[in-house]
């Protein structure tokens, strides 16, 4: 059936389906993604990675050979010399860990993208396997401090190297625990409260990390390579305290200005959210040592781009193996403070 040009809708003539309204307003997408801000890692600069080379699977093992002790003996000309056997000591460090990310990208979708959508997934898979992985190294399995499968409240940190007693010479620096975690200020002013009561004293900042570099002096730790993590709070007491004179803290410049901490006391400091945080804030954890402590390996064994078996899609996946181990006990210490008021 004709009609006539000009013949109006409602008139006979067909209605069109769906009804066009006379406005067409486009979906324009942007090209340029929403910033994301990733929180700190550390692990890469506290650990060594000696044997990192070493791995290539789940389930390998590596070998750390350790140097054995000489014993020096008094001489005198006429005497048998003693003969001594040194042992060389052995640890083993098992790559146990591993930690996979396995994303679908629908036909339909990349079709539909105007960006590589895949790449910015493997981005921010790889920031986020770093965040998990150093979480893991310093807090354990929990997740929170303590529980002794992290560096944190492990039991390979000698005693020496924490609590209300430390030091292998003098066994009188106070470090805190979690049960009497000890108040640290800018300036060590009175007036803090804990569990609702009045604490008359507090730390400096500057006495506390003073005596984390003591407590290393005490174990014949070399002074280079040392590092402290810390929380942003006790960051702040640095940069509001006597160290932000660009002398006191070695620097040609105040760290209030730069905002950079740099080095305290050989200390280079780090501040890291990733330290666990205790879910009430009583008392907060600090790890300090040389890279000697620890040692870390890690490896990307598989990274690859399939088609799914499943669906329309291509599939992203990717497999990190790693393990960690304090090879060396004493190189490592740990402290538990709180804010004071000041």
């Amino acid at each position: 059936m004709a009609f006539p040009v000009g013949t109006p809708f409602g008139t006979g003539a067909a209605t069109p389906s769906p009804a066009y309204a006379g406005v067409f307003i486009p979906a324009v997408w942007s090209g340029k993604l929403v910033e994301k801000f990733y929180k700190a890692t550390v692990l890469g600069a506290i650990a060594n990675t000696d044997y990192e080379g070493e791995i290539k699977n789940f389930g390998d093992k590596v070998e750390i050979r350790s140097r054995p002790d000489i014993t020096i003996r008094d001489y005198s000309a006429d005497i048998d010399l003693t003969v001594d056997r040194p042992s060389v000591g052995k640890q083993t460090m098992n790559i146990d860990q591993g930690r996979y990310f396995n994303l679908a990208l629908d036909d339909v979708m990349e079709l539909q993208s105007d960006i590589d959508q895949l790449s910015i997934w493997a981005e921010d898979a790889a920031e986020q396997m770093k965040i998990n992985i150093d979480s893991q190294v310093l807090n354990g399995d929990a997740g929170s401090f303590g529980d002794g499968s992290g560096l944190t409240g492990n039991t390979d940190i000698p005693a020496a190297n924490k609590g209300l007693t430390a030091g292998a010479l003098s066994s009188s620096i106070r470090l805190g625990t979690t049960a009497a975690a000890h108040f640290v200020s800018k300036n060590g002013t009175a007036g803090s409260v804990q569990d609702g009561a009045l604490v008359t004293t507090a730390m400096s900042v500057t006495d506390f990390i003073v005596n984390c570099g003591t407590v290393l002096d005490e174990q014949n730790l070399p002074e280079s390579g040392r590092f402290m993590i810390i929380p942003a709070w006790l960051a702040g007491q640095i940069k509001k305290s006597d160290l932000k004179d660009a002398s006191l803290a070695g620097d040609g410049t105040s760290i209030l200005r730069n905002g950079r901490l740099g080095m305290v006391d050989r200390f280079t400091i780090y501040i890291s959210n990733v330290l666990a945080i205790p879910a009430a804030q009583t008392e907060w954890p600090v790890l300090f040592g040389t890279k000697a402590a620890v040692s870390f390996a890690s490896q990307f064994t598989k990274l690859e781009t399939i088609r799914s078996e499943r669906s329309f899609s291509n599939l992203l996946r990717g497999l990190q193996v790693f393990g960690y181990k304090i090879v060396n006990g004493v190189a490592l210490g740990e402290a538990y403070i709180l804010p004071g008021n000041d």
